[in-house]
Protein backbone atom coordinates (compact mmCIF):
# COMPACT_ATOMS: atom_id res chain seq x y z
CA UNK A 1 0.00 0.00 0.00
CA UNK A 2 1.41 3.35 -1.02
CA UNK A 3 0.86 6.01 1.67
CA UNK A 4 1.91 9.58 2.45
CA UNK A 5 3.40 10.54 -0.91
CA UNK A 6 2.35 13.29 -3.27
CA UNK A 7 4.54 12.27 -6.23
CA UNK A 8 5.79 8.95 -7.61
CA UNK A 9 8.25 8.01 -10.32
CA UNK A 10 6.27 5.87 -12.76
CA UNK A 11 7.69 3.08 -14.95
CA UNK A 12 6.03 0.31 -16.92
CA UNK A 13 4.89 -0.75 -20.36
CA UNK A 14 2.78 1.59 -22.55
CA UNK A 15 3.82 4.63 -20.51
CA UNK A 16 6.46 7.33 -20.70
CA UNK A 17 8.65 7.00 -17.56
CA UNK A 18 8.64 10.09 -15.38
CA UNK A 19 7.49 11.74 -12.16
CA UNK A 20 3.69 11.98 -11.74
CA UNK A 21 1.30 13.13 -9.04
CA UNK A 22 0.06 10.16 -7.03
CA UNK A 23 -3.58 10.74 -8.06
CA UNK A 24 -2.53 10.96 -11.73
CA UNK A 25 -0.63 7.67 -11.41
CA UNK A 26 -3.69 5.96 -9.90
CA UNK A 27 -5.89 7.35 -12.68
CA UNK A 28 -3.47 5.98 -15.33
CA UNK A 29 -3.50 2.57 -13.65
CA UNK A 30 -7.29 2.36 -13.68
CA UNK A 31 -7.42 3.56 -17.31
CA UNK A 32 -4.99 0.84 -18.41
CA UNK A 33 -6.72 -1.73 -16.13
CA UNK A 34 -3.50 -2.61 -14.30
CA UNK A 35 -2.20 -2.24 -10.74
CA UNK A 36 0.07 0.46 -9.34
CA UNK A 37 2.85 -1.48 -7.59
CA UNK A 38 5.49 0.18 -5.42
CA UNK A 39 8.93 -1.15 -6.41
CA UNK A 40 11.35 1.06 -4.50
CA UNK A 41 9.74 2.78 -1.49
CA UNK A 42 13.04 4.29 -0.23
CA UNK A 43 13.73 6.28 -3.41
CA UNK A 44 12.81 9.95 -3.58
CA UNK A 45 10.17 10.02 -5.03
CA UNK A 46 9.12 6.32 -4.59
CA UNK A 47 9.30 4.23 -7.77
CA UNK A 48 6.04 2.59 -8.86
CA UNK A 49 5.31 0.30 -11.79
CA UNK A 50 2.15 -0.21 -13.78
CA UNK A 51 1.63 -3.99 -14.05
CA UNK A 52 -0.91 -6.77 -13.68
CA UNK A 53 0.11 -7.89 -10.20
CA UNK A 54 -1.93 -11.11 -10.24
CA UNK A 55 -0.30 -12.19 -13.49
CA UNK A 56 3.14 -11.28 -12.10
CA UNK A 57 2.60 -13.45 -8.98
CA UNK A 58 1.28 -16.33 -11.11
CA UNK A 59 4.37 -16.25 -13.38
CA UNK A 60 6.70 -16.09 -10.39
CA UNK A 61 5.08 -19.15 -8.78
CA UNK A 62 5.23 -20.98 -12.12
CA UNK A 63 8.96 -20.14 -12.47
CA UNK A 64 9.67 -21.31 -8.90
CA UNK A 65 7.81 -24.56 -9.55
CA UNK A 66 9.86 -25.21 -12.72
CA UNK A 67 13.13 -24.57 -10.86
CA UNK A 68 12.06 -26.93 -8.08
CA UNK A 69 11.19 -29.63 -10.63
CA UNK A 70 14.62 -29.31 -12.27
CA UNK A 71 16.53 -29.57 -8.99
CA UNK A 72 17.52 -33.06 -7.91
CA UNK A 73 17.09 -34.45 -4.44
CA UNK A 74 20.18 -36.28 -3.22
CA UNK A 75 19.49 -39.31 -1.06
CA UNK A 76 22.08 -40.97 1.13
CA UNK A 77 21.93 -44.75 1.46
CA UNK A 78 23.80 -46.52 4.25
CA UNK A 79 25.59 -49.85 4.24
CA UNK A 80 26.84 -51.31 7.51
CA UNK A 81 29.66 -53.78 7.92
CA UNK A 82 31.25 -55.49 10.87
CA UNK A 83 35.06 -55.58 11.10
CA UNK A 84 35.06 -59.29 10.27
CA UNK A 85 32.38 -59.44 7.58
CA UNK A 86 32.71 -62.68 5.62
CA UNK A 87 32.97 -62.90 1.82
CA UNK A 88 29.32 -63.73 1.02
CA UNK A 89 27.95 -60.86 3.13
CA UNK A 90 30.51 -58.50 1.62
CA UNK A 91 29.48 -59.44 -1.95
CA UNK A 92 25.79 -59.04 -1.11
CA UNK A 93 26.35 -55.58 0.35
CA UNK A 94 28.67 -54.59 -2.52
CA UNK A 95 25.91 -55.43 -5.04
CA UNK A 96 23.44 -53.30 -3.07
CA UNK A 97 25.96 -50.44 -2.95
CA UNK A 98 26.44 -50.74 -6.71
CA UNK A 99 22.67 -50.56 -7.21
CA UNK A 100 22.40 -47.46 -4.98
CA UNK A 101 25.16 -45.66 -6.91
CA UNK A 102 23.55 -46.54 -10.26
CA UNK A 103 20.28 -45.00 -8.98
CA UNK A 104 22.20 -41.80 -8.25
CA UNK A 105 22.20 -41.98 -4.46
CA UNK A 106 25.20 -41.15 -2.31
CA UNK A 107 26.58 -44.03 -0.30
CA UNK A 108 27.60 -43.95 3.34
CA UNK A 109 29.51 -47.13 4.11
CA UNK A 110 30.56 -47.74 7.67
CA UNK A 111 32.11 -50.41 9.83
CA UNK A 112 30.58 -50.65 13.29
CA UNK A 113 32.85 -51.81 16.08
CA UNK A 114 31.18 -53.49 19.08
CA UNK A 115 32.93 -53.91 22.40
CA UNK A 116 36.55 -54.95 22.00
CA UNK A 117 36.34 -55.31 18.22
CA UNK A 118 37.83 -51.79 18.02
CA UNK A 119 41.24 -53.51 18.03
CA UNK A 120 40.43 -54.61 14.45
CA UNK A 121 40.19 -51.04 13.10
CA UNK A 122 42.82 -51.84 10.44
CA UNK A 123 40.56 -54.62 9.14
CA UNK A 124 37.67 -52.16 8.99
CA UNK A 125 39.75 -49.68 7.01
CA UNK A 126 40.92 -52.42 4.62
CA UNK A 127 37.28 -53.50 4.14
CA UNK A 128 36.12 -49.96 3.27
CA UNK A 129 39.05 -49.34 0.92
CA UNK A 130 38.32 -52.65 -0.80
CA UNK A 131 34.70 -51.55 -1.24
CA UNK A 132 35.86 -48.22 -2.70
CA UNK A 133 38.10 -50.05 -5.16
CA UNK A 134 35.31 -52.47 -6.18
CA UNK A 135 32.89 -49.56 -6.77
CA UNK A 136 35.43 -47.38 -8.59
CA UNK A 137 33.59 -47.51 -11.94
CA UNK A 138 30.23 -46.50 -10.35
CA UNK A 139 31.30 -43.79 -7.90
CA UNK A 140 34.17 -41.82 -6.49
CA UNK A 141 35.25 -41.60 -2.87
CA UNK A 142 34.20 -38.29 -1.36
CA UNK A 143 35.68 -38.87 2.07
CA UNK A 144 38.29 -41.46 2.98
CA UNK A 145 37.56 -43.78 5.94
CA UNK A 146 37.51 -41.84 9.21
CA UNK A 147 37.06 -43.30 12.68
CA UNK A 148 34.33 -41.49 14.62
CA UNK A 149 33.71 -43.10 17.98
CA UNK A 150 32.83 -46.74 17.32
CA UNK A 151 32.20 -46.24 13.59
CA UNK A 152 34.58 -45.96 10.66
CA UNK A 153 32.76 -43.99 7.97
CA UNK A 154 33.41 -43.46 4.26
CA UNK A 155 31.29 -41.56 1.69
CA UNK A 156 31.04 -42.46 -1.99
CA UNK A 157 29.30 -40.18 -4.51
CA UNK A 158 27.85 -41.55 -7.76
CA UNK A 159 29.71 -40.76 -10.99
CA UNK A 160 27.88 -38.42 -13.33
CA UNK A 161 26.13 -40.10 -16.23
CA UNK A 162 27.72 -39.60 -19.62
CA UNK A 163 31.30 -39.50 -18.38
Amino acid sequence: MIRGVSEVRLVGENIEPGVFKFTEALRLATELEVDLVEISPNADPPVCKLMDYGKFIYQQKKRDKELKAKSTQITVKEIRFGPQTDEHDYEFKRKNAEKFLKEGSKLKAFVFFKGRSIIYKEQGQILLLRLAQDLEEFGKVEAMPVLEGKRMIMFIAPKKKGK
